[in-house]
């Protein structure tokens, strides 16, 4: 298992120049429902966590290839490492993990998203 420093990371900021230069790419929120009712970045796809426990490759999307260009993310970034490193054993290459998560977004990029 890859550990978290292991793993391909993108900053809060370099996700804000993919999204202003509308580079193609999937954002998944693996965080749960509740989470996602009181913050969200906008045109970030929930798929939790918990799901993906039961589910599977079943609950991904099925627009999503081992090409897509997949950026995970969570509260913090702990959840969406493991998803990520799920996402690379499964062959997906081109997934990385947000550093910081939703709360860093908040923090650095986006203080109309509220902080919990």
């Amino acid at each position: 298992m890859l550990k978290q420093t292991e793993l391909p990371q993108i900053s809060v900021e370099e996700l804000k120049r993919l999204r202003d230069d509308e580079t193609p790419h999937v954002l998944l929120d693996v965080r749960e429902e509740h989470e996602w009712q009181r913050a969200r970045i906008e045109g970030a796809r929930l798929l939790p966590l918990s799901r993906l426990a039961h589910e599977l490759t079943a609950a991904l999307p099925a627009d999503l290839t081992p090409d897509s260009h997949v950026i995970v993310q969570c509260h913090h970034g702990v959840r969406s490492v493991q998803v990520t490193a799920w996402l690379r054993q499964l062959g997906f290459n081109n997934v990385f993990n947000l550093a910081g998560g939703i709360d860093d977004w908040s923090l650095r990029i986006d203080p109309r998203v509220p902080r919990y």
